[in-house]
């Protein structure tokens, strides 16, 4: 089919004097994957949100029309009630409550008042069965995993009769397996008929699923193009506005002496104090040296970098850590920041920012000891040091005083970055850094991270994402099973050799 399922005409949306969205126009083709891709803070969630209800009528201006007839949702349940459903990147279920109760959430399947839960727990796994999930209707949320809450996600939909669902970064938290589960799901569902909307920075698995891209630059359309006629680097220069001959900027390495030594290091998990997480993992990091870290999902990667940043994780801690020469033991995270080491976690929202603070203490959060004097911040000091990393690191926010939860993923990330940095670190570990942000902010922490080296600092890199670490890193190690599985120079590198490392030992 080619006729249109949706028109929005002249969308503009204003947040406090900033505007998100110009006088965008867009058309999805009933039946057909539709992606949305662009830079943080482009206008795609605003433009979603818009759609959806999230942001009510009158609240922006322009048209909506849906199945030929104009929309003007005052609410979420208004657009779900057209078959309209939004999934957001962050999962709206209630982890204490079964599957079944998620499913049916707010459209209960009561009689005379009372839930009837027979019928409740039928219809619930037969909306599981379309997706693909064999779990018992009555498990908890909590007890299935973020592939499969994403799952559940859908299956609600579909409970509610969906006709276009729209899916912001669905695959952003997902391993390989359970990013190719939800896109083969996803052609399943165009197959019946159910028009997708997808936001996504994976360009890959854009250009696998989707029929038809949108690109949004500074909250205006750019270009919508067949999927067919696309390549990841059209889909960039439309992103970001000019072409990127290279993914990561040129670097000519300095490579000096050894600073950190990590030997025979052994973790247990702290759950159940039995189990070996990392075994005898031994490696080094030198000044000015980027070095990865590749591995599959459970190989013990963040588990080994957050044991050795002042055992924020495991039990039973065995082995030796030697900076410059010298044996250290830090067992607190306030000890590994004395011997100048820094962590920045993977889940940056959790563990590395308190979103609903300002930009200026966030930054200053990890080295407040340098700013107090007798008990006391100096406020102007932290105002200024927060000031010069806004503005050498390039962070887009209005001033320091700008809530941080309200900065594009990029930006908060580079927030982070700030803030280990005031710590002065000579070692930098680097969890999954450009997680969740386009591709034109990884360009931007791929040169920060470049700088970093070139102050003498040693950085380690760990990516799910291999290109990043042969695009990024000197040398990269290898963790299978908690085991140092390889060790690669850069020039004898590639994803084959990396994966055959990855995979020693696995057991299926």
């Amino acid at each position: 089919m080619t006729d249109e399922i949706l028109v929005m005409r002249g969308i503009t949306k204003r947040f406090a004097g900033v505007t998100a969205l110009r006088d965008v126009n867009f058309a999805v083709r009933r039946g057909e994957i539709h992606a949305i891709c662009g830079e943080n803070g482009a206008g795609k969630s605003t433009l979603m949100k818009v759609l959806s209800g999230v942001h009510p009528h009158g609240s922006y201006e322009g048209d909506i029309l849906f199945e030929g007839q104009p929309c003007e949702f005052s609410g979420v349940r208004d657009s779900e009630r057209r078959g309209i459903v939004i999934i957001h990147q962050e999962l709206a279920l209630c982890p204490q409550l079964s599957i079944a109760e998620n499913l049916f959430l707010g459209n209960e399947r009561a009689s005379r008042g009372f839930i009837d839960w027979n019928r409740t727990n039928h219809a619930a796994a037969e909306l599981m069965a379309r997706v693909g999930l064999r779990e018992n209707p009555t498990t908890p949320v909590s007890d299935i995993g973020v592939g499969k809450q994403q799952l559940v996600e859908i299956a609600k939909a579909l409970s509610k009769e969906v006709k276009l669902l729209i899916l912001d970064e669905p695959t952003a938290a997902l391993n390989d397996d359970d990013s190719a589960h939800l896109l083969d799901l996803l052609d399943g569902l165009r197959e019946q008929g159910i028009t997708c909307v997808i936001i996504s920075h994976k360009l890959n698995e854009v250009t696998r699923i989707a029929d038809s891209i949108t690109i949004l630059r500074d909250g205006r359309t750019i270009e919508t193009l067949p999927a067919a006629e696309v390549t990841e680097d059209r889909i960039i220069s439309g992103m970001v506005g000019r072409d990127l001959e290279h993914r990561f900027p040129p670097r000519e390495p300095h490579i000096g002496e050894e600073v950190l030594r990590i030997e025979d290091w052994t973790v247990h998990s702290p759950v159940q104090p039995d189990r070996v997480v990392v075994k005898g993992a031994s490696l080094t990091l030198r000044r000015g040296e980027i070095v990865g870290l590749a591995g599959l999902m459970g190989a013990g990667r963040t588990e080994l970098a957050m044991s050795v940043f002042g055992r924020s994780y495991g039990v039973n801690i065995s082995g030796r850590v030697v900076k410059e020469g010298r044996e250290i033991t830090p067992r607190t995270v306030d000890q590994a920041i004395k011997h100048g080491i820094a962590y920045v976690s993977e889940d940056r929202k959790r563990y590395g920012l308190n979103l609903i603070e300002d930009v200026q203490r966030n930054v200053s959060a990890a080295g407040l000891s340098k700013l107090a004097k007798q008990g006391w911040v100096n406020e102007n000091e932290e105002h200024s040091v927060a000031e010069r990393f806004r503005r050498s690191m390039g962070i887009k926010a209005a001033s320091v005083a700008t809530p941080t939860g309200t900065l594009s993923g990029g930006n908060q990330q580079k927030v982070v970055l700030a803030k280990w940095m005031f710590t002065d670190p000579d070692v930098l570990i680097l969890d999954e850094p450009t997680r969740g942000i386009d591709v034109g902010a990884k360009y931007e922490i791929y040169t920060i991270i470049n700088e970093l080296a070139a102050q003498g600092r040693a950085v380690l890199v760990i990516s799910s994402e291999l290109p990043e670490l042969l695009g990024l890193c000197d040398r990269i190690y290898t963790l299978s099973e908690g085991r140092i599985t390889g060790e690669l120079p850069r020039e004898e590198a590639t994803q084959e050799r990396l994966m055959l490392h990855m995979t020693q030992g696995q057991t299926s």
